[in-house]
């Protein structure tokens, strides 16, 4: 079945039922209730390797892959990352003390945000191994809070801002092109990497990111002539790391199969830094890739339950108990998804049904027109490519709680996040 290939790998269908690493979708909501979430180790064990075996086999140089603590990230999650040697991009001092107590070493540890507070920074300083400066006045203040001995200082990289995006499915997925909010010009790293030199500050690295799910690398060409034109102005002292951001895209619904290549956007990459920097003298750098949600989203899959159905002619809302509490994308992004029944996944797929879930807004929708087999109240669907994107910008709009996360590995589930509970958020109020 094609929609399968939307699934972690490890999906199988077992007396015409969904399972994934062995485990049995219908009875672990018996145990675990709904909405659940569930996360494959397999597809993510596959997605990192796949990751860096490409950049071992294009790239001669020291490479790395960085987890983007955004897609979500949790401490078994940070605990994972390590299993694999990956760097973590941590959004504050929130996510950097995720990180910590999952175990990720300072070095690992890279701190991007394009307004850090006061906060942000001095966590930055005390605990990562690289800070991503975003603009002028951050690297003043990193000057003004760093309290820290040289040794300790940690890594700045400039954030360019490249003029061109990618090409993604929403505008705001895109983060390169001229108006963007993020990173600096050519002129203000400029400015921003003399600042450094004329305090010894410890400037190795540039960074730039275009875009979020995109598909065509193409654009990438042009973003990374102009970062390697401005690494060769600034003359990084000894090794220099060079990041041309990442982001790369997976498949969401089945229109967009067959999952985009890792291995060809990671040899696009690669073969441009090489030429590049052959063309202008330069060493090769350290190359960083930040895969972003071609990591995790795959392995993801949201699990809910059908409380009630309203056929009305050629309408048909499906109403579930999880929506855009634990999953905001189509009401932000107008993203696409698709999804399976748990069981009876064979029957004739033959409704077309838009499914919602129970909150008070009519932007709460998850799914829209979609064919699906006959539901009936009580149901399960299990929508794939849940992974990332969805938990890290949940909320508690109408006091929802976030959902149990479990984590699937040759046939075991463990919880790796509890359920929330209505004394969750009491215990956040305060009495007037």
């Amino acid at each position: 079945m094609k929609l399968l290939q939307l699934f972690p790998i490890t999906t199988k269908i077992k007396n015409d039922s969904l399972t994934i690493a062995e485990n049995d979708i219908a009875l672990m909501t018996e145990e675990y209730g709904t909405p659940l979430y569930l996360y494959d180790r397999a597809t993510m064990d596959s997605a990192a390797t796949g990751y860096q075996t490409a950049l071992a086999s294009h790239y001669p140089r020291p490479a790395s892959v960085t987890y983007a603590g955004k897609a979500f990230l949790n401490t078994a999650i940070a605990q994972w990352t390590q299993s694999h040697n990956l760097f973590v991009d941590c959004t504050g001092e929130g996510e950097i003390a995720i990180a910590m107590a999952g175990g990720v070493p300072r070095e690992y540890i890279l701190v991007h945000g394009v307004n850090k507070s006061e906060a942000d920074l001095k966590s930055a300083l005390q605990s990562a191994g690289t800070i991503v400066v975003d603009n002028i006045t951050e690297l003043q203040r990193i000057v003004e809070l760093s309290p820290i001995p040289d040794s300790q200082f940690p890594n700045l990289w400039l954030r360019l801002l490249p003029g061109v995006a990618v090409e993604t499915h929403h505008a705001h997925t895109q983060t390169g092109q001229h108006d963007s909010k993020f990173g600096m010009t050519r002129e203000e790293i400029m400015e921003a990497s003399a600042y450094c030199k004329s305090r010894n500050l410890p400037l190795n690295g540039i960074h730039f990111h275009q875009g979020s799910n995109f598909r065509d690398p193409g654009p990438l060409t042009a973003a990374i002539e102009l970062g390697l034109d401005i690494a060769n102005d600034i003359v990084f002292n000894g090794e220099w790391h060079f990041c041309p951001g990442g982001g790369w895209g997976v498949a969401y619904h089945e229109d967009e199969l067959p999952q985009p290549d890792i291995n060809a956007y990671v040899r696009m990459v690669a073969e441009n830094v090489i030429a590049g920097c052959t063309t202008r003298g330069l060493t090769l750098p350290h190359l960083h890739l930040e895969p972003g949600r071609s990591l995790v989203a795959r392995a993801g899959v949201a699990v809910y339950r059908v409380g009630a159905i309203k056929r009305r002619g050629e309408k048909v809302w499906v109403l579930t108990d999880g929506g855009m509490t634990d999953n905001p994308r189509h009401a932000m992004y107008g993203a696409r998804y698709s999804c399976l029944p748990v069981s009876g996944v064979s029957a004739e797929r033959c409704e077309k049904v838009s499914i919602a879930g129970p909150y008070c807004e009519s932007g709460d929708v998850v799914i829209e027109d979609l064919l699906m087999p006959r539901l009936e109240v009580g149901d399960l669907i299990a929508i794939p490519a849940s992974g990332a994107y969805h938990l890290s910008m949940s909320s508690n709009y109408n006091g929802s709680r976030k959902p149990t996360v479990l984590w699937l590995e040759d046939g075991r589930a463990q919880v790796i996040m509890r359920r929330e509970t209505v004394d969750d958020l009491l215990r956040r109020d305060a009495s007037l």
